[in-house]
């Protein structure tokens, strides 16, 4: 098995990686990496400080110049590696894994993380160990430029007048999570109101753990109509995910948040591209024909859209697990982004949330977990292709049935599990859809 998963390196720190390893990798990014300086972050993790640490370290010893950001959100690393002139930007973060767990994320000049084939590349000077001590030592300094890069870039990139104006009030789920560092200031300066909750660093996750689902919203939906806020917004361990709460305290599954950001885009950019994975719903293709734009499908994975992004030059992506990338600011998940586009489509219009979201094409998604080994998952995705002639086999196994109506099975790139995910015409058929298949792969499994 590669270094590398669907997204950056991961383990639990400690077992299955230690800081031995951080070194190799580290040395084999900079042996790959263009010249230049090296931008450097984490999030709040325990594990996360002697990790970045240690990259620094490396990186001075392959004699490469670096500076700490020090923790910032990964989208926000990203962009000051893009604005600020860095040749490239390792994120120290696990994302929304459990809190054990450690890792890193390669981001190219670009400001988008590094694509397959220069995984492989790296994954190939690893395992040659191809490198070596360089002279002289690179420096390693701090750059403090990067939070208010991230902020006012995402300021220049929506109405923020016309925003502030309408006073409208959010609640933020912090998760005591990355933007810790970040979305308060971003939010203060367009939202009239601004509530935080779970708003410290806590490397436990403490509050509800690293990744925002509707099962562990329940105080942002509490906060959200106690304090009779416009919406809500949840965001994931290292920042780049948000998932948002209507007035009423309902929770929008990614889908649902993807229609309604994207339908507010497109009434000013028609004639655009949309980049999405394979198992996001079927709803987005109503929405970009009403709007004489294009869908483009890939396989799972931020990287992937990202990178199909830059190279369509589309003005969005999105993913169904809360990952939402504009074009015109960075084509990578931002939560902090996302946030801000929120509050843009709200003070467009006279409604509430609930109420724009009704009238949008219904969205019925869901998705379930299975834990497996390797060997497991192989086996079960061989027997689901096998009985289902015909099936997309892009990533996983995606069985059609109808308009609006699928299952698909993958196993995850970034945990020992397989992933099912499923649409359905309505929320009843929706639940036994995926139960059925729950069951289905738990038996190819055993």
């Amino acid at each position: 098995m590669g270094l590398f998963g669907t997204n950056g390196v991961r383990g639990v720190l400690g077992d299955d990686l230690s800081l031995a390893d951080i070194h190799e990798i580290t040395m084999s990014i900079a042996a790959h990496a263009e010249p230049g300086p090296v931008l450097v972050g984490r999030d709040g993790r325990d594990t996360s400080a002697p990790i970045a640490s240690m990259v620094c370290s490396s990186l001075s010893y392959a004699g490469r110049m670096c500076a700490d950001a020090g923790l910032v959100p990964t989208p926000c690393l990203a962009l000051g590696v893009r604005e600020l002139g860095y040749s490239c930007g390792i994120m120290v973060t696990a994302s929304h894994n459990p809190p054990e767990y450690g890792g890193l994320k390669v981001i190219w000049r670009d400001g988008i993380e590094a694509a397959h084939n220069d995984e492989l590349a790296i994954e190939a000077v690893h395992a040659a160990r191809s490198w070596g001590h360089k002279e002289p030592w690179g420096r390693v300094t701090f750059e403090p430029r990067t939070i208010d890069t991230y902020y006012n870039h995402i300021l220049d990139r929506v109405d923020a007048p016309a925003i502030a104006k309408s006073g409208l009030k959010i609640v933020l789920d912090i998760g005591n999570g990355a933007q810790a560092a970040t979305a308060e200031h971003v939010a203060s300066g367009l939202a009239g109101s601004v509530t935080c909750i779970h708003a410290d660093i806590d490397p436990e996750f403490g509050g509800r753990g690293p990744e925002p689902k509707p099962t562990n919203l329940s105080a942002l939906s509490g906060a959200v109509t106690e304090s009779g806020a416009d919406l809500g917004i949840a965001f994931d361990g290292d920042g780049d995910r948000s998932i948002i709460c209507d007035e009423r305290g309902t929770v929008l599954n990614g889908d649902t948040s993807a229609l309604f950001l994207i339908d507010y885009l497109l009434a000013s950019n028609r004639n655009s591209d949309i980049v999405t994975p394979i198992n996001s719903g079927d709803s987005i293709d109503d929405i970009a024909a009403a709007a004489d734009s294009n869908v483009i499908r890939t396989r799972v994975g931020s990287v992937t859209v990202s990178r199909t992004m830059s190279d369509a030059n589309a003005l969005v992506g999105f993913e169904e697990n809360g990952g939402f990338m504009y074009g015109p600011h960075l084509p990578v998940r931002d939560g902090a982004m996302t946030m801000a586009l929120a509050l843009a489509a709200l003070a467009s219009q006279d409604s509430a949330l609930s109420t724009i979201v009704s009238r949008l094409p219904k969205s019925f998604t869901s998705k379930a977990r299975l834990e497996c080994t390797p060997e497991s998952a192989v086996r079960a995705m061989r027997r689901l292709a096998d009985e289902h002639p015909g099936a997309d086999t892009l990533d996983g196994v995606k069985v059609r049935l109808g308009a609006h109506r699928w299952v698909m099975a993958r196993p995850s790139g970034t945990e020992p599990i397989i992933r099912i995910y499923a649409e359905s015409d309505s929320q009843d058929s929706l639940d036994s859809l995926l139960d059925k298949y729950l069951g289905v792969v738990r038996g190819y499994l055993q």
